[in-house]
C-alpha cells in the first residue's frame, strides 16, 4: 500500500456527517466568492468611499477563505501531497491576510467610528447652511422691497407725495396697521403728526418734542421698539379691549441746502428730524424682525434723500423763478438802456450836426470880421466873440468824445507820425495865451526820445492841450515846464496805479510827458476828483472858465493808449505836477525813411488863392454864404448851389473843389460824389471833392471815403482853418480831417 501523506482525522467521520459537511463546505465557498463581487461592484459605483484599499484587502481574505473551504472539498477523501500541499499554501495565505486584516482593523475602527461624527458635524453645516440661505433670501427679500419702495418714493419730487406713498408703501410691504409721520413745526418746539396710513387720528395733533421717547429715537440710527401706550403711538382711538401690535419708531432726517457745506458732507448736528412711527397689527403673535427694522431704516434714509432732492428743487425752482425775473428786469433795464443810449446818439448826433453849423457862422464870421478895420474896443469883443465860441466848439468836442468814449465806439487810429513835431505844434498853440499871461514854457526832449512814432496823433496832442492848458489856466505867474522821455521798465509801476501793468516789448515803448506848473496848487484829497466828468477844483472854480470835462476825456485817452495819467500837489500855492504815460508803437525803418513829416506852419506858402474856382454845395442858407464869404476873402472864384441836383447839373472841369454839405435832402452828399466820379472819370479833370460836414461820426468819414471823396472838414471853419485846408489840398491832394 502506498503511503499516505494526510493527516488522518482524530475520529472516523459518519458517511452522512461527511456528506453534510461536503455540502456546506460548497455553499460556504460559493458565499465567499460571491461577497467580493459584491464588494467590486460597490467599490466601483462609489464615488465618495474612502477606504478602496481595506475592501481590496477584505476581498483578498475572502477569496482566500472560500478558497480553503472549497479545498477542504478533495479532503473528505484520500488525497494526495499535491493537494496536502495546495491547502497547505492555502492556509497559510489565510492566515497571513487574516492578521493583516485584524491589525489593519485596529486602526480603521476609530475612522469608522468618526464617520458618525462628521455625518453629525455635515448635518449641522447643512442646518446652519439652511439658515444662512434663509438669511440670503430674507435679504433678497429686503432688498427687493427696499428697491421697490425706493423705486416709489423716487418716481416723484413733490414732498406731500413722497411722505403719503411712503407709509402707504411701508405698509402694504410689513402688512401693518398702522403708519405716521410727525413733522417738526416752525418753531421746531412740537412735533405734528402729518401723515398717516389710515388717516383715523386727526391730522395736526402736535407732542412736545423734548419727550424722553422722542429724544431716544432722534439720539439713535436705528429703529427702536417703543411703548404702544406713548404719546407718539397713539395712532388709533381705543375701541375696547384690544393687545396692541408692537411700535418700532426711527428718525427721518431732514435735510436743507443750508445743512451743506462746500467740499464736505452735511452737518449732524445741524439737522431737524421727523419721526416715522409703525404699528403691526393688533392682537396678533406677530413681532417685529431684524430684517423689517433694517427695511425701516433704509427706507428712513431713502424719504431723507427724496426729500432733500425735493428740498433741493424746490430751491432751484425758486431761484430758477427769481433768476428769470431778475433776467427779464435786466432785459428791461438792457431794451431801456438801449433806447436811451440810441436816443442820446440820435441826440447828440442831431445837436452835434445843428450846433455846428450855427457855430461855423459866429466864428467864420468873427475871423473875417476881425480882418476889417476895427476899433480896439471892437476888436476887443471880436476876440472875446471868438474865444467863446472856440470854447464852445471845444465843449462840442468834449461832449461827443466823452459819449463814443463811454460807450466804446470810439477807436484809436494808429498811424505814423512825427512826435517832436506834435509837441513843437502844442507848443506853438499853447505860447500865444501864456504870453499874454506873461508865462514863460518851457520844452524839454530827451535826446533818446524817437522823432516818429506809430499811434493816434489827434488823441495824443488832444491830451497834451489839455494838460498844458490847463497848466497855463491855473498859473498867473512863473513857468510852465514840459518834458518828454522814454520811460524805463523800472519807473513804469507806480503804486499809485495798481491795475496798470505795462509790457515792454521791441515794437513798442512807453512815452512819459511830465507837465509842471507854478500855478496855485490843489490839495491832495481833491486830486481824485479831478479826473470824473464835470468836475472842478472849487478853489479855482469861480474864477476859471472850463467845463469840467478835460482831465476826464484825457484819463480816458490815456487808458485807450494802454497807460496812466495823475497829477501831484503840494498843496495850495505850491503848483502841480501832471504826469501820464502811454504806449506808442516804434514805426519799421523803412517806412520811417519814407516820412517827412514836420510842423504844420500855415505861415508858409501862399496867403490867398486868387482866380481858385470853387463849388460850394449847402442846403442851409447862413452856412452856405458863410462859407463863401471865408473863400471870396482868401481870393478864390466862389459858386454857390443849395441842392444836388443843381451841383451835378453846373459842376465842370474848370471848378478845382467842390466843397459839400453831405446831409443833403433828395441826393445826399454821398451820391451826388459818386455822380462826379462818374461825369469825370480822367482824375486830372475831376475837381477836388471835401465834406464839410456838421456830423463828426467816424462811420460818416469812412463813407467819405468809400464814394472816393478827396477830404472831410469838421465845421466850425474859421479863416484860418480854411486858408490850412486849400493849402493841404491843392499840395496833397487829399485831406481828411481825424474825428
Amino acid at each position: 500500500m502506498e503511503s499516505c501523506n494526510c493527516i488522518e482525522p482524530q475520529w472516523p467521520a459518519d458517511e452522512l456527517l461527511m456528506k453534510y459537511q461536503y455540502i456546506s463546505d460548497f455553499f460556504i465557498a460559493l458565499a465567499y466568492f460571491s461577497i467580493p463581487l459584491e464588494l467590486i461592484y460597490f467599490v466601483k459605483k462609489s464615488a465618495v468611499f474612502p477606504y478602496r484599499w481595506v475592501l481590496v484587502q477584505f476581498g483578498a481574505f475572502i477569496v482566500l477563505c472560500g478558497a480553503t473551504h472549497l479545498i477542504n472539498l478533495w479532503t473528505f477523501s484520500m488525497h494526495s501531497r499535491t493537494v496536502a500541499v495546495v491547502m497547505t499554501t492555502a492556509k497559510v495565505l489565510t492566515a497571513v491576510v487574516s492578521c493583516a486584516t485584524a491589525l489593519m482593523l485596529v486602526h480603521i475602527i476609530p475612522d469608522l467610528l468618526s464617520v458618525k461624527t462628521r455625518e453629525l458635524f455635515l448635518k449641522n453645516k447643512a442646518a446652519e447652511l439652511d439658515r444662512e440661505m434663509g438669511l440670503i433670501r430674507t435679504q433678497e427679500e429686503t432688498g427687493r422691497h427696499v428697491r421697490m419702495l425706493t423705486h416709489e418714493i423716487r418716481s416723484t419730487l413733490d414732498r406731500h407725495t413722497i411722505l403719503k406713498t411712503t407709509l402707504i408703501e411701508l405698509g402694504r410691504t410689513l402688512a401693518l396697521e398702522e403708519c405716521a409721520l410727525w413733522m417738526p413745526t416752525r418753531t421746531g418746539l412740537e412735533l405734528q403728526l402729518s401723515y398717516t396710513l389710515r388717516q383715523q387720528n386727526p391730522v395736526g395733533y402736535t407732542v412736545p418734542i423734548q419727550l424722553p421717547v422722542i429724544n431716544q429715537v432722534f439720539s439713535s440710527n436705528r429703529a427702536l421698539k417703543i411703548s404702544p401706550n406713548c404719546p407718539v403711538a397713539r395712532l388709533r382711538p381705543l375701541q375696547g379691549k384690544y393687545m396692541a401690535g408692537e411700535v418700532v419708531a426711527v428718525r427721518v432726517p431732514l435735510l436743507h441746502l443750508s445743512n451743506f457745506q462746500i467740499n464736505d458732507w452735511p452737518e449732524l448736528s445741524t439737522k431737524r428730524y421727523a419721526l416715522m412711527v409703525l404699528m403691526l397689527p393688533s392682537d396678533s403673535a406677530r413681532q417685529w424682525h431684524v430684517h423689517q427694522l433694517e427695511l425701516v431704516e433704509v427706507v428712513a434714509d431713502q424719504v431723507a434723500v427724496a426729500l432733500s432732492h425735493a428740498a433741493i428743487l424746490e430751491e432751484s425752482m425758486r431761484a430758477r423763478d427769481l433768476l428769470m425775473e431778475q433776467n427779464i428786469a435786466l432785459d428791461l433795464a438792457r431794451r431801456e438802456a438801449e433806447t436811451a443810449i440810441r436816443a442820446r446818439n440820435d441826440f447828440l448826433a442831431v445837436m452835434n450836426h445843428e450846433m455846428r453849423t450855427p457855430m461855423h457862422a459866429i466864428i467864420a464870421l468873427s475871423s473875417l470880421l476881425q480882418e476889417t478895420e476895427l476899433t480896439p474896443e471892437q476888436r476887443l469883443m471880436v476876440e472875446t466873440i471868438l474865444k467863446s465860441s472856440n470854447l464852445l466848439a471845444t465843449l462840442i468836442n468834449d461832449v461827443l468824445d466823452l459819449s463814443r468814449l463811454e460807450d466804446g465806439s470810439l477807436q484809436l487810429e494808429l498811424v505814423t507820425f512825427n512826435l517832436h513835431a506834435v509837441f513843437s505844434e502844442v507848443l506853438n498853440l499853447i505860447k500865444p495865451i501864456a504870453s499874454v499871461k506873461k508865462l514863460m514854457i518851457t520844452l524839454n526832449l530827451a535826446p533818446d526820445l524817437p522823432e516818429y512814432a506809430v499811434g493816434d496823433e489827434k488823441r495824443l496832442m488832444q491830451t497834451l492841450l489839455n494838460v498844458v492848458g490847463n497848466a497855463v489856466k491855473f498859473s498867473k505867474e512863473g513857468c510852465v515846464s514840459i518834458t518828454a522821455f522814454v520811460a524805463k521798465s523800472e519807473s513804469l509801476r507806480d503804486s499809485r496805479a495798481p491795475d496798470f501793468f505795462p509790457v515792454p516789448s521791441e515794437n513798442h515803448f512807453y512815452l512819459r510827458v511830465q507837465v509842471k506848473d507854478s500855478g496855485i496848487g490843489i490839495n491832495s484829497q481833491d486830486i481824485p476828483k479831478l479826473f470824473t466828468k464835470f468836475a472842478q477844483n472849487q478853489a479855482l472854480s469861480t474864477r476859471n472858465s472850463g467845463s469840467g470835462l478835460g482831465l476826464a476825456i484825457c484819463k480816458r485817452f490815456v487808458n485807450l493808449m494802454e497807460g496812466h495819467i495823475w497829477i501831484e500837489s503840494e498843496g495850495l500855492g505850491k503848483g502841480c505836477t501832471a504826469t501820464f504815460i502811454v504806449k506808442l508803437g516804434i514805426p519799421e525803418q523803412s517806412n520811417e525813411s519814407k516820412l517827412s513829416f514836420g510842423p504844420k506852419m500855415s505861415g508858409h506858402g501862399p496867403t490867398n488863392f486868387p482866380g481858385l474856382k470853387v463849388l460850394v454845395m449847402d442846403d442851409n442858407g447862413i452856412s452856405r454864404s458863410v462859407t463863401k464869404g471865408l473863400l471870396v476873402h482868401l481870393g478864390c472864384d466862389v459858386m454857390t448851389v443849395s441842392s444836388s441836383e443843381e451841383c451835378l447839373r453846373v459842376v465842370s472841369q474848370e471848378h478845382k473843389v467842390v466843397f459839400m454839405d453831405v446831409c443833403m435832402p433828395g441826393i445826399d452828399g454821398f451820391d451826388v460824389a459818386v455822380h462826379i466820379h462818374e461825369k469825370f472819370t480822367r482824375r486830372h479833370e475831376r475837381p477836388l471833392i471835401v465834406a464839410l460836414t456838421g456830423n463828426g461820426d467816424k462811420v460818416n468819414k469812412e463813407n467819405c471815403m468809400r464814394v472816393g471823396m478827396d477830404g472831410v472838414i469838421l465845421k466850425p471853419v474859421s479863416l484860418e482853418k480854411m486858408r490850412s485846408v486849400l493849402l493841404d489840398l491843392l499840395e496833397h491832394r487829399v485831406l481828411f480831417e481825424a474825428m
